[in-house]
């Protein structure tokens, strides 16, 4: 395992026990080529035998030459204007205007492990022997700039990350106009594009669609990853279904405007592109200076999109999140937005913590509206100082008093932002985001600070930080509710201008990483408007996102879902909301809201003292069930049975490492008469245990519930008259599936 190497003919072969990939140097123009990459295929001295050149009507690098056209090879991180027509992984623009690049290949470099990304959020080890690195080190004589290309491959995961790191080496600055974070060419096109797509309180909803010749794509250009398009997009082939078959998946380790695209030239390549998005990106690079792309994880999986998944998960959960909060179990949390929304005093926030403590709850959040003349979303942005009306004894003393309940005490912030009738505002209008002699457009009434100021991103801290330590503070949300418009800042010259997007993004992650350094033991929950910024680069920082705005149960069926092919379950916030609901009026069964809640961090955004008696103890009994299984949910191998984009019916289920254990959510949406009978068949069981399940007096071996499925119809032989006094099937209804593994 790790990486193998043919000096003699500049082979390069990254492969472990399932995967390998394979490139090499051409001979005359000193550019990589792209052999192989799939599953993992014994290794041999040479892959020459791989090479695949014929005669093609095109134009060709070297005179005589008629099969050196790059248009013809697959490559490894291609250029545009030497015979390549495709869209390239860079472009550069030199002193005179041209933007002809010629990176030939140098030398190789390889080491142990993988080294950290500077001022970027990227996976990582623990130990030196889980990955093998190798830069492959080019150059461009013309440019005198120097293209460093890293592999890493992680020995015991289906996984390889890639990145790209431009240094200007010359005397005259030039312009990357796009720069790619990885490319690969694949032989062919017999795929389904699979992706994640949405809209405010509809994130993460699942695309899937057939290749086809010329480009499909998604992107950003919002100054975050965005509700719209997650930064991620599989490549499945067209037989390939949850459980089998090839499957590519391409996640960018990024939160700000992306561009994951898909090339199928007339040959039927396929050229996967991933990184920064090229619009309104343009970095100028002065001499000793480097640009570094972002991470892009590329996960290989013959086990269909499920295996892609959970590669995903794991590598996230234990090798992404990072810190005190990564292995530790994650609090219950009430918060109170959508009991209160601004109105609220220290009495009702504080009455709401009390009646949630006894009932098991161990973290209370207070959300917007603390702070400044905070009343409504027109005003205070900025000015993080308490409204002392709202809580005369400040965040310290309200903080103080949930503490000693023997809960945890968490606030809601919203950095990046600013309003104009602040203090922060008049002080100092020209960190707010807007292009001279231009409209300021805004949004939820506020505008966006200019992070990439680090005096901003400084003062921002300090108001945090004046806050922080006084208090007893254990959580934060972070919220950032709009995009960014006018985008300008007036640190940056002219020829700079298409920096300020990236900037912005390193200066939240800036921000991010002050905050860790000072208070290492604060749990942060990144939200954006919900799922406006749900990425991998957010996970660094934050180990779980608000996945949406939307608490509906069935609305969150498929947001979670689609979330799942890519994000561990304690990434997924989700939590039980009041009903109807606030944002589809929908009348749901608190055990169902549960029951869907339980498959993320759960929690709870209601006002909890207005619930009956009842309820409050079916709150108690969940909350209760949620201690006892967390670990379960948030450490186990998570499985989609049922798509609730295909169906009325959604089903998913988590199996515990060692397979003794699992819990099985199912979910129908709309009753109906007279059905079929109805199986659910599990995955992820140990076919020779006996199970049991909760409710059911019979044991079940694993290859019975994974062959023929839990029957989900009972038998009412001899008893016709009990069958039509039961209760009937009701909209919204869920069972929760307990199986534990029967010791004889």
């Amino acid at each position: 395992m790790g990486i193998k190497i043919n000096q003699e003919n500049k082979e390069f072969h990254l492969y472990n026990k399932e995967v390998s990939y394979i490139f090499r140097v051409l001979e005359k123009s000193y550019q990589l080529e792209q052999l192989y990459y799939g599953k993992r295929i014994r290794h041999r001295d040479s892959f020459s035998h791989l090479i695949e050149r014929e005669v093609r009507p095109s134009c060709n690098m070297f005179e005589y030459d008629h099969t050196s056209s790059l248009e013809h090879i697959k490559q490894e991180y291609p250029s545009y204007g030497t015979t390549d027509y495709r869209y390239p992984a860079h472009m550069i623009t030199n002193n005179i205007g041209s933007s002809i690049t010629n990176f030939k290949y140098v030398r190789y470099e390889m080491e142990e492990g993988k080294k950290p990304l500077d001022g970027l959020p990227a996976t990582y080890v623990e130990h030196q022997d889980e990955a093998d690195t190798l830069r492959i080190i080019l150059f461009d004589q013309v440019l005198q700039a120097t293209l460093i290309l890293s592999y890493t491959i992680y020995n015991h995961r289906n996984v390889i990350t890639r990145h790209a790191k431009f240094v200007n080496e010359g005397n005259e600055a030039f312009f990357i106009n796009n720069a790619m974070s990885a490319s690969v060419d694949l032989p062919d096109d017999q795929y389904e594009m699979v992706h994640l797509n949405g809209a405010w309180a509809r994130e993460g909803h699942i695309e899937a669609h057939k290749l086809t010749k010329g480009i499909q794509s998604i992107y950003s250009s919002r100054g975050a990853s965005s509700h719209v398009h997650n930064p991620f997009l599989a490549l499945k082939r067209l037989s390939a279904t949850e459980d089998h078959g090839e499957v590519y998946g391409f996640s960018l380790v990024y939160s700000g405007n992306f561009l994951a695209q898909v090339e199928v030239d007339p040959y039927s390549v396929s050229r996967v592109l991933v990184g920064i998005n090229p619009f309104q990106f343009t970095w100028r690079l002065n001499p000793t200076q480097s640009f570094q792309t972002p991470e892009c994880v590329m996960v290989y999986s013959d086990q269909g999109l499920n295996g892609m998944s959970q590669t995903y998960h794991q590598l996230y959960r234990e090798r992404l999140v990072r810190g005190f909060w990564r292995d530790r179990t994650r609090p219950i949390l009430i918060n109170n937005w959508e009991a209160t929304y601004f109105d609220f005093d220290e009495e009702k926030v504080f009455g709401i913590a009390e009646t949630a403590h006894q009932l098991g709850i161990e973290l209370f959040v207070l959300d917007d509206g603390w702070f400044g003349k905070r009343d409504d979303d027109t005003s205070s942005l900025g000015d993080w100082f308490e409204d002392r009306k709202k809580l005369p004894n400040g965040i310290e003393g309200l903080s103080e008093k949930v503490d000693q309940l023997g809960m945890k005490f968490g606030l809601w912030f919203e950095p990046e932002m600013i309003c104009k009738d602040t203090t922060l505002y008049e002080q100092h209008p020209d960190w707010l985001i807007s292009t001279p002699n231009r409209r300021e457009s805004h949004g939820r009434n506020q505008f966006v600070l200019d992070f990439s100021k680090s005096e901003v991103v400084e003062h921002i801290f300090q108001q945090m930080d004046t806050i922080l330590e006084k208090s007893k503070i254990s959580y934060i949300k972070w919220d950032m509710n709009r995009y960014i418009t006018e985008a300008y800042s007036t640190s940056l010259d002219a020829d700079q201008q298409g920096e300020m997007f990236h900037r912005y993004i390193l200066g939240v992650y800036q921000l991010y990483e002050k905050l860790i350094e000072k208070y290492p033991n604060i749990l942060f929950e990144s939200c954006a408007g919900g799922g406006g910024r749900f990425d991998p680069g957010m996970l660094y920082y934050a180990p779980q996102t608000w996945t949406s705005d939307d608490t509906d149960a069935v609305e969150r069926l498929k947001i979670q879902y689609g979330h799942s092919m890519v994000y561990p379950l304690n990434a997924i916030g989700s939590h039980v909301s009041t009903i109807p609901n606030h944002q589809v009026g929908r009348r749901t069964p608190i055990e169902t809201r549960a029951n869907v809640a339980y498959f993320g961090t759960f929690g709870y955004e209601l006002d909890i003292t207005k619930l009956t008696e009842e309820d409050q103890q079916k709150v108690k009994e969940q909350v209760a069930f949620f201690k006892a299984n967390r670990h379960l949910l948030h450490t186990g191998d998570f499985y989609r049975l049922l798509n609730p984009f295909e169906s009325n019916e959604t089903a998913w289920m988590v199996v515990s490492q060692d397979q003794k254990e699992a819990i099985v959510g199912y979910y129908k949406v709309l009753a109906k008469p007279n059905e079929k009978y109805n199986r659910l068949k599990l995955n992820g069981l140990d076919p020779n245990k006996l199970y049991t399940v909760n409710g059911r007096n019979s044991s079940h071996y694993g290859d019975e519930l994974m062959n023929i499925g839990i029957l989900l119809n009972q038998d009412y032989t001899d008893r016709a008259d009990e069958y039509w006094q039961r209760d009937h099937p009701k909209d919204y209804d869920s069972n929760l599936f307990i199986l534990k593994e029967k010791t004889r």
